[in-house]
């Protein structure tokens, strides 16, 4: 088969995004880690593991863990951080990630990352300071993640700031 559209037709291919052995293809921002976990099926349901140090992916001691539940279709953007690390992972539900490099030092800077990612097939998303990040649950229901980090939250000087969802300055629209 050919790579080439069919005759008169504006039909892009699809580009290969998962491998043989189902490890889905990304180019990540700098700094940005995935890392994905197995659900344990046990006799009364499934266990998922949400962090180990072991796994070499994210920023340690933890400090701090809250519990986020958005409601179906919210979008809740744009965020970053200029000193703390964001470790994301989804407990139910389905959460498009958006990541966007802000950092003007970076080898990825001004790119974007669009990640999926849920409780079906469960990962951790590390987030560096510096990147501003976004989240849109992508189910009817309610979603829900945990977000850990590795400085607790200065409720003094908070390390947050914040941009309209609809800002110019991150070329990505949720609405689209």
């Amino acid at each position: 088969m050919s790579d080439q559209a069919p005759s008169g037709s504006s039909a892009v291919k699809d580009q290969a995004h998962v491998n043989p052995n189902f490890e889905v293809r990304r180019d990540l921002l700098d700094g940005v880690r995935l890392f994905e976990v197995k659900n344990i099926v046990t006799g009364n349901g499934y266990t998922t593991e949400v962090f180990r140090p072991d796994w070499g992916v994210a920023s340690l001691p933890i400090q701090h863990v809250i519990h986020v539940s958005l409601h179906g279709g919210v979008v809740s953007a744009w965020h970053q951080h200029r000193i703390q690390t964001d470790h994301i992972f989804v407990v139910s539900g389905a959460l498009r990630v958006v990541l966007y490099d802000g950092r003007d030092e970076s080898p990825t800077h001004a790119e974007l990352n669009v990640l999926h990612v849920g409780a079906v097939r469960p990962t951790l998303v590390v987030v560096p300071p510096g990147v501003w990040h976004g989240v849109k649950n992508l189910s009817s229901s309610m979603t829900s993640f945990v977000n850990y980090f590795d400085r607790p939250y200065d409720y003094e000087n908070p390390d947050e700031w914040r941009l309209p969802r609809d800002t110019p300055e991150i070329p990505y629209s949720f609405d689209a």
